[in-house]
């Protein structure tokens, strides 16, 4: 009881001074994390309380977050105007998966090539969350900062299908039993999205319906939003797709049906999502960064640092060749790839299909990447944000600096 007082005060202390904070290097997945650690290690939190809600929290939380940043992209204005994040999800999201599997291969050599993919698959989700100062900094561009929102929403539920099937082969590769985990992988990305297209697109013409006929107001729209996404969810279970990417491909489906006309989409990520996005932090601290951190060994320590430091940085580099991006925005995008929740949480989802001998490894790896991440990126991201946005500000009218609705300055390809 004495640990969720301290988690009341210390969460009421940080919103009366969030405004603040938010330009210092003290974030709140860096707070939250560092919290349930503190008290899981004193004792103050209870460490079966935290097993017990750690994976329906989880759970939810990738359930509605996922829903909810797939409905908030116009897939219409990606395919016109958004050049910049379209190449970080096309090309540098496979470009960084490779070169993160090769950076396994080579520093963790006990790992199989599948393993390996699988662990790079893992680690290449971003989270908008632990870069909040630099994609709500004003002195940052608008473009920059839309950019880096629309890659963080959407390549999560992209990696994820990737993630399920070398779970899938990983698990055939090592496993002597009879089941036939490909076919179950194939069917988990193939029924999935088909569940989730019929929720999403149903449910969004239903909304317009219903708005049509006002029989409904922005209170019961919001609740009917977090009823699909947990229905596209539920249903994919029962056709034997995964849930996970339904709820995504029914957020993509729902937003581009009622463009822009349910306000909660929007307004979710505001309140209840950050409430939602914390309690998750507070538990992976508490219940998985304590054991993790007993577990990094150097050759982690290693490929962690790879993977921030070179791996994701060399894909967006070269994934923005052509594009009207300047070398300064392609090192400030490859530096803000920070790892979060779609890292923790999807390393949970595979960890009862991995073999016993490497689910640990797994698990402690993605843990590891999040805390380190949430420790660097944290501590550069409102001083960052603020050098780049004087940089751009020098440079006049330029590509990073020009309005959206606006034709590019320069020729994209």
């Amino acid at each position: 009881m004495s640990g969720l007082i301290i988690v009341s005060f210390v969460t009421a202390a940080y919103c009366l001074l969030a405004v603040r904070l938010s330009r210092t290097i003290l974030t709140a997945p860096m707070l939250f994390l560092a919290l349930g650690a503190g008290l899981s290690k004193t004792g103050l939190l209870s460490a079966q309380g935290i097993e017990d809600l750690l994976h329906p929290v989880a759970e939810v939380a990738l359930v509605i977050l996922l829903f909810l940043d797939a409905a908030q992209t116009d897939l219409n204005s990606l395919k016109r105007r958004h050049i910049w994040p379209q190449r970080m999800l096309l090309v540098g999201l496979p470009l960084a998966t490779l070169f993160g599997t090769l950076a396994g291969w080579v520093l963790m050599p006990e790992w199989s090539l599948l393993t390996a993919a699988l662990a790079a698959s893992i680690l290449v989700p971003t989270d908008a969350a632990l870069g909040q100062p630099v994609v709500t900094n004003p002195d940052v561009p608008l473009r920059p900062r839309r950019a880096l929102i629309v890659e963080s929403g959407l390549n999560d539920g992209l990696a994820l299908p990737a993630i399920l099937l070398l779970a899938a082969l990983v698990a055939q590769d090592m496993s002597n039993s009879s089941t036939d985990w490909i076919l179950f992988g194939l069917k988990q990305v193939v029924l999935g999205p088909l569940a989730g297209a019929l929720v999403g697109f149903a449910g969004g013409w239903a909304l317009l319906r219903a708005k049509s006929l006002a029989t409904t107001s922005d209170a019961y729209e919001g609740i009917g939003a977090v009823a699909m996404a947990g229905g596209a969810y539920l249903l994919a279970g029962i056709v034997g797709g995964n849930g996970f990417i339904s709820a995504f491909v029914a957020g993509l489906c729902f937003g581009n049906v009622v463009k822009g006309q349910c306000r909660f989409v929007y307004e979710f990520t505001e309140g209840e999502g950050q409430i939602l996005a914390w309690a998750a932090f507070l538990l992976i601290g508490a219940g998985l960064v304590p054991e993790a951190l007993a577990h990094l060994t150097w050759p982690m320590l290693s490929l962690i640092l790879a993977s921030l430091f070179l791996v994701r940085p060399l894909a967006i580099w070269l994934s923005l060749i052509g594009t009207d991006a300047s070398p300064l925005t392609r090192v400030f995008f490859g530096w803000f790839g920070p790892r979060g929740l779609a890292t923790a949480l999807f390393a949970l989802l595979v960890l009862d299909t991995l073999p016993h001998e490497f689910e640990d490894h797994i698990l402690h790896l993605a843990i590891n990447t999040v805390w380190i991440s949430a420790v660097l990126h944290g501590v550069t991201a409102a001083p960052a944000a603020r050098w780049y946005g004087r940089m751009i500000a020098r440079w006049g009218a330029c590509p990073e600096s020009q309005p959206e609705a606006e034709k590019p300055i320069g020729t994209e390809t």
